[in-house]
């Protein structure tokens, strides 16, 4: 995949809530669904290694998309914060789908805008085939 060009928020934008969709619906499964919540868990190592799980896979999306492994990181880090908390009985499901779009929205604040770290676009980057 050629990431978005920057300079179009847009796509970049569009790009990201795709894998988003991608990895909280069909890459989900029941399994991790279940289990990343921590009153529906197995057990607790269950449920610790289901909401990494989870998160990770949003984490490689983004990381995939934006080519920026600090924003990978990044997801890996609020998805999980943002699912915990609704786990927890915090907020409902489209609270949960509009903090995870906003950070999408940050990211791409991030990268598109004139300020851009330059230590965002650096790092791996992931291509595939």
């Amino acid at each position: 995949m050629i990431p978005p060009d920057p300079s179009n928020p847009f796509a970049l934008f569009f790009a990201l809530a795709i894998v988003h969709a991608l990895a909280d619906f069909p890459l989900q499964g029941g399994y991790l669904a279940r289990n990343k919540v921590r009153s529906t868990a197995d057990g607790r190592s269950e449920w610790a290694v289901a909401l990494t799980a989870h998160s990770l896979i949003h984490a490689g999306g983004v990381w995939w998309v934006t080519g920026s492994i600090w924003l990978g990181l990044a997801e890996l880090i609020l998805h999980g914060m943002i699912d915990l908390a609704k786990g927890g009985g915090h907020f409902n499901f489209v609270t949960d789908q509009l903090l995870h779009l906003a950070c999408k929205a940050i990211y791409v604040i991030l990268l598109a805008g004139p300020w851009a770290p330059s230590f965002l676009s650096s790092g791996f980057s992931i291509s595939l085939p």
